[in-house]
């Protein structure tokens, strides 16, 4: 017992053993507020810059109407999400369904047996009519056509 009542005595008589010297928590306060508002800034702008990158190495259309004069080769219109839409194929754009099933058909080397009844109700896709592009969809089931896509993405080839 007697050296734990000396060891309390010694820091009653030395106070700066059982404390900080003074101003050092108002300057680790200090420093570690900047740091945090700096951090703060930094990562809003990043997320701003990534955000507004454009990733693909074509003219990118995500949203919007499309100006049918804007539509050339390497064109992209449409989703990213290549999960969902992750049937592809590529053929020349017409107008038609079969038996009202689509509102538009790709003709592909083959025969009329080839064609991929499309509809979409994220792309419009009347602005490609005529033009040779590369569809990305999710198979829906059909009564007549062979194939019917949902078509979530455009490229034109």
């Amino acid at each position: 017992m007697d050296k734990n009542k000396s060891a309390q005595e010694s820091l009653i008589q030395n106070p700066k053993i059982s404390q900080n010297p003074e101003g050092m928590n108002s300057i680790f306060t200090k420093n570690l507020f900047i740091f945090l508002i700096i951090a703060a800034i930094m990562g809003v702008m990043t997320g701003y810059v990534l955000g507004n990158r454009n990733t693909s190495g074509g003219n990118t259309l995500t949203s919007g109407t499309i100006d049918s004069s804007k539509i050339s080769k390497g064109t992209i219109v449409g989703s990213n999400d290549t999960k969902t839409f992750k049937d592809t194929t590529s053929g020349t754009l017409k107008n038609g369904g079969i038996n009202g099933e689509g509102q538009f058909h790709l003709t592909r080397s083959g025969g009329e047996s080839q064609n991929v009844y499309l509809v979409s109700s994220s792309v419009d896709l009347s602005k490609f009519v005529g033009k040779k592009i590369k569809v990305w969809g999710q198979t829906q089931t059909a009564q007549y056509a062979g194939w019917l896509m949902d078509v979530g993405r455009v490229e034109v080839e």
